[in-house]
């Protein structure tokens, strides 16, 4: 079926509909009086399917401040009862999967099984935080390092750091979303949650579930879709301890520079790179892997793998049997069992990756398959030889497309892999120890997958960039070190009789 036909079809299934109303979370409960609503469209019909209250600057403000309130009563929670909080969810979210999952596909347009495997990752999410919850270790410090200091002993113990505020992006609006709220109950910390305007719909639904816990001091969470004027509250409020935000550079660096003494966590985008030295363990496995790699979710992740760097050996064979794969997806009905690529986010969105094909095919690169746009479906598509010049090349693709090379020596290819000031996930197949190791030494990547393409994600992992790919660090264990603070208790001649 051709893109302008899966395009037909989709504005055959739309329909009228009777929208869905969802209410916002201000201090652990559902709003209930009138707001402005914002639309919420099927991103594969374009039909309106749902409504979402939109909070105004006094929302935000009681939020903050009712979450300032219940930070002392979210602190003083026993790690059992931060456990027992964290588990309630996991069983909700387990108990409601194929709803919510619908409801991703349905707001997101990503295809049904990858939706399915978001609500997974995300009861993944909530289960590792609730057995971290028990384990906030602190230690010992033996401080009598010279004679001047004889007698001094030290215990360092973490304390949650107290209100965050949270700001999530669209492409995993529920998953993203866990690996904010999880830690944050983990420790003991109060939020306040921004989630994407376009996908708001997965996050509400994690309200209402939080919403059921009895455990949780009230004023302990909001949930606010809000307006791109009020949304700077989120940034620039000094009652926050801490910001952490996931989205676009553009927006995160200038978010960073608003944040003023706030800690900032930020995870950026990325132009992932995935280098094939070897077929590990043979070429089937490696052209699976690296077709899940360039063109799950439609690409719409910041660890995409966007450059595909094949040995000269193995250029010609590799480069073939992508192609193969790659025409073979299929795109079509999000709904359907055996789409692959469903429609993208927006209609622009899909109109600005496809002028960057047209870039960069005009700067030299080769077209070899895809490359044609119908609305919001955009082909799968493989370039060869784009040059740094082209936007393709330097920058981030939110979407499917995949940027082929050849090279001679390994050294040379883990040096052009850091040719980008991106540096979020990489991947490397080959079956050379030392080369696996010079490669997590040298890439310049907050992580590199050992034969695998970078679209790799454990969600206990630790997750982040260098360069414009961010600061800090997510993954249940390692967010949750950034919203705990450490106090040390200086002690003389405890224990001394």
């Amino acid at each position: 079926m051709g893109i302008q036909s899966v395009e037909n079809k989709a504005k055959e299934a739309s329909r009228d509909v009777t929208p869905r109303e969802y209410r916002m979370y201000i201090a652990n409960k559902a709003v209930e009086s009138p707001r402005k609503f914002l639309d919420v469209t099927n991103k594969y019909t374009g039909v309106v399917e749902a409504k979402v209250q939109l909070a105004t600057h006094q929302d935000i403000d009681q939020a903050i401040d009712a979450a300032v309130k219940a930070q002392p009563a979210m602190a003083a929670l026993g790690s059992y009862e931060r456990k027992t909080i964290l588990l309630q969810v996991v069983t909700e979210l387990k108990r409601r999967s194929e709803e919510i999952a619908q409801l991703l596909t349905m707001e997101c347009g990503k295809p049904i099984k990858d939706a399915r495997g978001e609500v997974t990752r995300s009861i993944d999410t909530f289960q590792v935080a609730a057995e971290e919850s028990t384990r906030i270790y602190g230690e010992h410090l033996p401080l009598d390092i010279s004679p001047r200091n004889k007698g001094l002993q030290g215990i360092v113990r973490k304390f949650p750091i107290g209100p965050i505020s949270m700001v999530s992006p669209w492409n995993f609006p529920l998953n993203l979303v866990a690996h904010k709220v999880a830690p944050a109950l983990a420790v003991g910390c109060t939020f306040v949650l921004k989630p994407s305007s376009r996908t708001p719909l997965s996050a509400l639904v994690l309200g209402e579930i939080l919403e059921t816990c009895e455990l949780l001091p009230k004023g302990a969470f909001s949930i606010l879709p809000v307006s791109r004027e009020d949304a700077d509250m989120f940034t620039v409020d000094e009652r926050f301890k801490l910001l952490t935000f996931t989205g676009s550079g553009m927006a995160g660096w200038g978010m960073k520079a608003r944040a003023g003494k706030k800690k900032v966590v930020m995870e950026l985008g990325g132009n992932a790179p995935c280098i094939v030295e070897d077929l590990v363990p043979d070429l089937d496995y490696t052209i699976q892997r690296l077709v899940m790699g360039g063109f799950y979710q439609g690409g719409q992740s910041c660890i995409h793998m966007q450059r595909l760097y094949i040995h000269e050996r193995l250029y010609d064979q590799v480069k073939h049997a992508f192609l193969e794969a790659v025409k073979k997806l299929k795109v079509g009905n999000p709904f359907d069992e055996d789409t692959f690529l469903g429609p993208m986010i927006s209609e622009s969105a899909a109109k600005g990756i496809e002028e960057w094909i047209h870039e960069a095919v005009e700067k030299g690169g080769k077209l070899l398959a895809g490359g044609h746009r119908s609305g919001s479906f955009l082909e799968p598509t493989v370039l060869e030889n784009v040059p740094m010049e082209a936007n393709a090349r330097k920058e981030e693709i939110f979407g499917p497309v995949v940027l082929l090379y050849s090279y001679k020596d390994f050294k040379e290819a883990v040096d052009e892999a850091n040719n980008t000031h991106y540096g979020l996930q990489s991947g490397v197949f080959t079956s050379d120890l030392n080369k696996a190791f010079y490669a997590f030494e040298h890439l310049e990547a907050g992580g590199v997958v050992l034969n695998d393409s970078p679209s790799v994600r454990v969600d206990s992992q630790p997750y982040g960039g260098l360069k414009d790919s961010g600061i800090q660090r997510e993954g249940v264990k390692y967010a949750m070190e950034d919203m705990l603070e450490h106090k040390v208790l200086v002690m003389r001649n405890v224990g001394v009789l």
